[in-house]
Parts: C-alpha cells; sequence; structure tokens
C-alpha cells in the first residue's frame, strides 16, 4: 500500500471528471429563477429522482427553498451564448433572466426554458443536503420530455475547449483566476490572451472568435467595437490582457 505524505491537487485532474450542462429553474409566488448548472444527476429509477447542487449565496437557492420544487432542461451544443450569459453570470435578484425566453410552467409550478434545450425534467423536493458552500437537493421527477433529439447535449468540456467559457464563481467547479492564469500561461500557444473579468473567457487572438466570425489572427485592439464576449455579452472594456 503506498502511503502519499504529501497531498497533492491538481487542477487539471478536476476538468477530467464529466460534466453536462443544465439550466435549473424555479419558481415561488410571482417570482422565477434560474441558473445554468453543471452538477445535475440521476440518483434512482424507482422513483426517479435527480439531484442538483446549487450554492446557498445564488438567488434560485432562496427560491427552491421556498417552492419546494425544481425544473431542468438540457442545454444542446448550439445553446445561446446570450442565454447561457444571463443565467451562468448574472444574478436574478438584478435582472429578468426569463424576459424574452420560451418556457412555459410546469406541473409543479416550475418554469421550464423550452429555448437552446432538448428535453426538460420537472421536479418536486425531496431531500435537502447542506454540503457546505452548497445545498444538495434531490427531486422527484414528476413529468419530463424531449424537446428535439439531432442536436448533441452540451458538455462542460465543450464549453470549456471549444466555446472557451469557464465556471462562475458560484459553481462546484469554479476555479479561482490565479490558477486558469497559471494555465494559461503553461500552455504552448504564444498569441495575445485577453479574459472577460466577468466570465473568464479568453479571446486568444490566434483562434479569433468563431462563434461571433471574428477570423483568426484578428488581434484584440482590431475587433469591432460593438464586439462583446460571446459566452457573457461583456463589452471590450472588461477584458484584460494576460
Amino acid at each position: 500500500m503506498i502511503k502519499f505524505e504529501t497531498i497533492m491537487i491538481n487542477i487539471d485532474t478536476f476538468f477530467k471528471v464529466s460534466y453536462g450542462l443544465y439550466l435549473v429553474s424555479s419558481k415561488f409566488q410571482d417570482t422565477k429563477a434560474g441558473y445554468v448548472a453543471n452538477t445535475v444527476f440521476q440518483v434512482t429509477s424507482n422513483p426517479p429522482k435527480f439531484g442538483i447542487s446549487c450554492n446557498k449565496d445564488n438567488f434560485s437557492a432562496e427560491i427552491i427553498q421556498k417552492s419546494g420544487a425544481f425544473a431542468f432542461s438540457v442545454l444542446g451544443e448550439q445553446a445561446s451564448t446570450g442565454l447561457i450569459g444571463d443565467f451562468g453570470y448574472r444574478s436574478g435578484r438584478e435582472i429578468d433572466k426569463f424576459k424574452g425566453v420560451n418556457y412555459f410552467i410546469g406541473e409543479t409550478g416550475s418554469p421550464v426554458v423550452t429555448d437552446s434545450c432538448l428535453a426538460w425534467f420537472d421536479c418536486k423536493v425531496t431531500e435537502t443536503f447542506d454540503v457546505g458552500s452548497h445545498w444538495l437537493i434531490i427531486g422527484e421527477a414528476v413529468s419530463s420530455d424531449l424537446i428535439q433529439s439531432e442536436i448533441k447535449p452540451l458538455t462542460y468540456n465543450y464549453y470549456r475547449e471549444v466555446m472557451k467559457g469557464f465556471s462562475p464563481k458560484n459553481a462546484p467547479t469554479y476555479v479561482e483566476k490565479a490558477a486558469i492564469a497559471a494555465e494559461l500561461a503553461g500552455s504552448e500557444i504564444e498569441n495575445e490572451l485577453w479574459q472577460c473579468q466577468l466570465c473568464h473567457f479568453t479571446y486568444e487572438s490566434e483562434k479569433g472568435d468563431p462563434i461571433s466570425g471574428i477570423a483568426p489572427g484578428t488581434k484584440f485592439e482590431d475587433l469591432p467595437d460593438d464586439w462583446t464576449c460571446p459566452i457573457c455579452g461583456a463589452d471590450k472594456t472588461l477584458f484584460e490582457r494576460e
């Protein structure tokens, strides 16, 4: 048996754990809330139960606790970056995330988002566990359905590697900015790196921004004045060079 004298944490190991990306939503009285989550998982099959992890500071956590219900929708690879930006990086205490978004009210009273999604589940809360910074909430699915089946589900790996997005601060997979900077510094890419201070998306001049139609080799200062972060919608003034 090998005994380790020192515990070592390698940031890269965390990114080898597979996640999907989901839009979790809930409603209490006239107040709706929602957030993008990468920790939604099936717990049992009979009855069908799912677990979600929600930061205690999230507005959504408060609404789920009060309503006793939540819904979640499975995001697709072609998911709107604006949708991810609003639900993933902004607070429901400050904006109406559901404005202009297609949704319906499910059996539990939760708003079920259908935009950019492949399937949805409507759940009633059965158990809640205090796990430190987050609530681990278990819900029994009372209804579900497919929206579209031809699009691949969006995984966190695709979001991080292809869309160049990073977890928001309250996510279980959030990594401190210093660690992200160290990871970028250790890469073999030698080009201009500009990082969004809101969502940590990194613009690489060598790669451009294919999501927004920006050609590879375009320097940051040459980007159009109206260019915004493809993940959270922040303007150029919120980017800093790494």
